[in-house]
């Protein structure tokens, strides 16, 4: 299937992005870092990447507005312009330990969220492994061109699941405790998790059939954007851990994804740690 422009300009946008950002990669010991918070860093490679992309798609696309990840919110030309959804590095704290798994994350939505805005394209570009997954919203979801499904899979006995773990800074020991609790639930009805560092690209292998369920809390919209409606263009379902699915719930960061079958048994497993 053609891409689309908006997809076409997502790409290009990526790809230059990424030519600096894995150069910088390969040499991660000598990257200046600022601390943002605790545990929670910004290399240079982060606000680079975001500044050049932001001036791409400022150059595609001049009216459109802006939700991201370093700079905040730019407002449209308009009241109801389109907006732009970036996260530059998504998975920052592998990409500064040297660690090969991290993603550009760009989505657009139609309008503001607060206009009730919908994301009406997404691609999440993996430059280690030159995989770029990308979706228009009603055409499917593709990975290098090739369609791409979630898993068929139905029994969480065999299923993967992926996850985010909270870190200081995140949450209170209370919350860290509640989450330690639900993955040795998830745990004892699957065929185990992984915790990679990266909700785009862990939404993205849900969608590639890779993992066959994710969820995490505390995410950001920059993180899922892209990830959501590829997700959804694969036919699974992502949801808030109360089954909720509309943007303003999932723009609250708290994420259940999967196919089919594993949405609905992962929500169930949660559910019951409540």
């Amino acid at each position: 299937m053609p891409q689309s422009a908006l997809i076409n300009i997502i790409q290009r946008t990526c790809t230059k992005a990424a030519r600096r950002m894995v150069r910088d990669f390969g040499e991660v010991e000598n990257l200046q870092v600022s601390q943002k918070g605790v545990a929670d860093f910004v290399s240079h490679a982060d606000t680079d990447a975001e500044a050049l992309i932001r001036k791409e798609l400022a150059h595609a696309r001049p009216s459109w507005g802006f939700i991201m990840e370093e700079s905040g919110v730019v407002a449209g030309k308009e009241a109801d312009s389109p907006v732009w959804i970036i996260d530059p590095i998504d998975g920052t704290n592998n990409y500064i330990h040297g660690i090969p798994h991290f993603a550009i994350s760009i989505a657009a939505m139609d309008k503001p969220l607060a206009q009730g805005g919908k994301i009406i394209a997404g691609g999440i570009f993996d430059a280690i492994r030159n995989e770029f997954f990308f979706a228009d919203a009603g055409t499917g979801a593709f990975l290098n061109g090739r369609r791409i499904r979630v898993s068929g899979r139905k029994n969480p006995a065999q299923a993967l699941f992926a996850t985010g773990i909270p870190h200081a800074g995140q949450g209170d020991a209370e919350v860290r405790a509640n989450y330690i609790q639900e993955m040795q639930a998830v745990i004892n009805q699957s065929a185990g998790i992984r915790r990679f560092g990266s909700a785009a690209l862990d939404l993205a292998w849900v969608a590639a059939g890779r993992f066959d369920g994710f969820w995490e809390y505390g995410l950001n919209l920059w993180d899922i954007a892209a990830g959501v409606l590829i997700v959804k263009e694969a036919g699974g379902f992502v949801s808030d851990h109360k089954a909720r699915d509309t943007l303003p719930r999932l723009a609250a960061g708290n994420i259940v994804a999967g196919n089919p079958s594993m949405h609905a048994s992962l929500l169930k497993i949660l559910q019951a740690e409540k």
